[in-house]
């Protein structure tokens, strides 16, 4: 019996499962999903549980049922390429692989920013989305929130947050001179004015020295702080970057064509941990995991993989509270409600699949 363990329930590994299912899998195989949460998780809506906007059961779906997978719920201590096995917290006996997926997503970058792992919140996990949440709902009317980072997350962040407490004063720091550099002037002008009508600060040009239990420090100007929220940059989880793997600048495993590590074909690398030239995101992890299942499907069979063609992305979306939003499709630059209406369009249909 030939053993495929997946590790990571997230977009990347749930699609694979999504589409191997589909093929017609031989009798000898049997597949394993490793993770520590008994549900997939939504982790592009993770923003409105820190937010308190959204139910934990918005956000996260079962799990694919059939009758060559099985779950393993549990913490994953170490990844043992020598010896082919998972090691767990949770369990005596190790998970023994023939064919291994490392799905494993990412955690926040720090930067190496004092006090910043201790004294800020996050919204990688869905346990960590939870704590900042009850962080959050339990601030006195007036209470200060600070958001480090202004990229996609921090945005979504800090807009659902205004909708959720109109009544806090909140600070977004952004290291920039504008907010989602990445993005097109018009959205980037377009957030920039949302947050001034929405009385949100933007202190621009942000270079947080340190962080403290109630401040943050910038620039010289320590802020007086109850919650601080860390969404600038993350990085492949740490269980990828430890192993014995060749990887990028970026520490994440390099790959083949068909995300395969070239020194142990049998393990493929999907999502956040995979050397990429294109940014990480919830789709990038999908269609790698589709076209990894149309591998994995031929090798169990016998066959010669085809190669599998060029990533078509389609573009970015974003929220900013309920009723207004902005993205980039088709190359198009768009703003306002047709683009929040779009995602949530996006968010259904997943939920769907």
């Amino acid at each position: 019996m030939k053993h495929l363990v997946i590790l990571g329930g997230g977009y990347g590994g749930i699609n694979i499962i999504q589409n191997l299912i589909e093929h017609d899998l031989p009798e000898d195989l049997h597949i394993s999903i490793i993770d520590r949460n008994p549900y997939h998780s939504v982790k592009t809506e993770f923003y409105t549980i820190a937010a308190g906007t959204s139910a934990d059961k918005d956000v996260r779906m079962d799990f694919p049922e059939h009758d060559k997978v099985s779950y393993i719920f549990g913490e994953i201590s170490r990844i043992d390429t020598t010896h082919q096995q998972i090691i767990l917290a949770n369990r005596s006996e190790p998970v023994a692989y023939d064919y291994l997926v490392i799905a494993l997503g990412c955690e926040d970058n720090h930067h190496g920013v004092e006090g910043a792992a201790d004294f800020t919140e996050s919204v990688q996990t869905f346990n960590k989305a939870r704590h900042t949440g009850m962080a959050i709902g339990n601030l006195p009317a007036f209470g200060k929130a600070t958001i480090v980072g202004a990229g996609l997350s921090g945005i979504e962040v800090a807009a659902e947050i205004r909708e959720s407490r109109p009544d806090l004063n909140i600070r977004l720091l952004d290291r920039g001179q504008s907010v989602l550099k990445a993005f097109d002037p018009k959205i980037q002008n377009y957030v920039e004015d949302w947050f001034m009508k929405n009385d949100v600060e933007v202190v621009h040009g942000a270079n947080v020295e340190y962080v403290e239990k109630d401040g943050v420090c910038n620039n010289g100007v320590c802020y007086v702080n109850d919650v601080t929220i860390w969404t600038a940059g993350v990085r492949p989880n740490y269980l990828a970057r430890e192993l014995p793997l060749e990887k990028d600048d970026q520490e994440k495993i390099i790959v083949n064509d068909f995300y395969q590590v070239p020194e142990q074909p049998h393990i493929y690398v999907v999502g956040d941990c995979a050397s990429s030239e294109h940014s990480p995101s919830a789709q990038l992890a999908r269609q790698q995991g589709e076209q990894i299942a149309d591998v994995l499907a031929a090798v169990f069979k016998g066959k010669e993989p085809k190669k599998p063609g060029k990533l078509k992305l389609k573009g970015t979306l974003g929220s900013l509270g309920s009723s207004e939003g902005f993205g980039e499709m088709m190359s198009q630059s768009m703003v306002g409600f047709i683009p929040r209406l779009a995602k949530s369009g996006v968010l259904w249909l997943n939920k769907r699949h």
